[in-house]
């Protein structure tokens, strides 16, 4: 038995017939503590409950129905709701359900992840079952129900691997898309030209769209039917090239009816879009996993045009630089010209990045002329 002081808090640590009780203490005071110790001690010598009945520890199944009512909907968007309460009725509540939430420990965590991985489930999905265990353990702490939420180790997931396609290959596809139907086509278009998610492209509307600045506002998404803000929500604003551009033009130019809203005639999910894409992509055999690599595709492209990372970041809505990096792969080829540069003769150009004197020679050697090198400045060296 053992009297601690957490946060503002003092709290009583108590093992009993192989079961351990955190109590926080009524009087929050050393010695209020301390008293409260000797009344356990007392009761325990006159084999009397420890606890009242109202404050009999919860158990996961009862507190996690708690935390998502008052937690979840509060905070959480309703297309990550339902991704959260498909998480609890089909994993969390079925392993952890009956243990109690101040006696879930660190064996029963590695358990639940052992049963996951022989069920089949990849790293990364069980890492995002235990991401939502830890949150409501750490909102059990926050709440004062429990004393302290267990650490949980997340499990390593080895770099994913992205599939994107070459500019000969997406060409392709895009002249079979056509043969699907034209709408069919723009929207490939358009997430080539813009790397919006599916979601995104599905909840665009024409106030989206700023014809005078010829750009295009991603400010929903629409998951599993519902419509709500984008992934981090972030909102973000995307030129249009040329040719998206004045597809969109003509296409509003030939509304008859103008209180549609929505961009695509067609009212198609993202399944559907995805095996249509897989279809297109039958034809000629290439290697597809889904519409996000159309998006993946954008985001390559630009990186093996030299676009730097910041500004791709920017135009993906990631909110981390880290996960733009995954998508910045380099195309085999890009790969090779980078190392040909080792056996290069061209000349190396330097930026100096700022303000200094030099001297240069004619080509004659005859006279020395001091040229002023700003921050704008590239300087050749033979």
């Amino acid at each position: 038995m053992s009297v601690y002081r957490r946060g503002n808090k003092y709290w009583v640590s108590i093992r009993y017939n192989q079961r351990r009780y955190r109590l926080s203490c009524p009087a929050n005071t050393q010695a209020g503590a301390k008293a409260y110790e000797a009344s356990l001690r007392s009761k325990l010598a006159q084999g009397k409950p420890i606890m009242d009945k109202q404050e009999e520890s919860i158990s996961f199944s009862n507190f996690v129905d708690k935390w998502f009512n008052t937690y979840v909907i509060t905070n959480n968007k309703p297309s990550e709701q339902l991704n959260k309460k498909m998480a609890i009725k089909n994993h969390l509540r079925p392993f952890f359900g009956k243990i109690d939430i101040d006696k879930i420990n660190n064996l029963n965590i590695e358990e639940f992840k052992a049963k996951k991985q022989n069920e089949g489930k990849c790293n990364k999905s069980i890492n995002n079952y235990l991401g939502m265990l830890r949150k409501c353990l750490n909102c059990a702490e926050e709440w004062e129900l429990i004393n302290k939420a267990p650490k949980i180790r997340p499990l390593k997931v080895p770099p994913q691997k992205f599939n994107f396609f070459t500019e000969a290959e997406y060409n392709q596809i895009l002249e079979e898309a056509k043969k699907i139907n034209e709408e069919f086509y723009e929207m490939v278009l358009f997430t080539l030209r813009t790397g919006v998610r599916v979601g995104e492209l599905l909840a665009l509307r024409w106030e989206d769209i700023d014809f005078d600045k010829k750009t295009v506002t991603i400010q929903r998404s629409i998951v599993n039917g519902i419509i709500g803000s984008p992934k981090s929500n972030k909102v973000r604003e995307i030129p249009l090239a040329d040719d998206i551009f004045f597809i969109l033009k003509r296409k509003k130019a030939t509304l008859k009816n103008f209180k549609i809203l929505t961009l695509w005639k067609i009212k198609i999910s993202r399944f559907s879009l995805n095996r249509a894409l897989k279809r297109v992509c039958g034809v000629f055999d290439f290697k597809v996993g889904g519409w996000h690599d159309l998006r993946h595709t954008f985001a390559s492209k630009l990186a093996n045009n030299g676009i730097p990372l910041q500004v791709i970041q920017t135009l993906l809505g990631h909110s981390d630089l880290k996960m733009t990096q995954r998508y910045a792969h380099l195309e085999p080829l890009t790969l090779s010209d980078a190392i040909k540069t080792l056996e290069s003769k061209k000349p190396l150009a330097f930026n100096f990045g700022h303000n200094m004197d030099t001297v240069t020679k004619n080509p004659d050697n005859s006279e020395i002329k001091r040229i002023p090198i700003n921050s704008n400045f590239t300087l050749n060296i033979k």
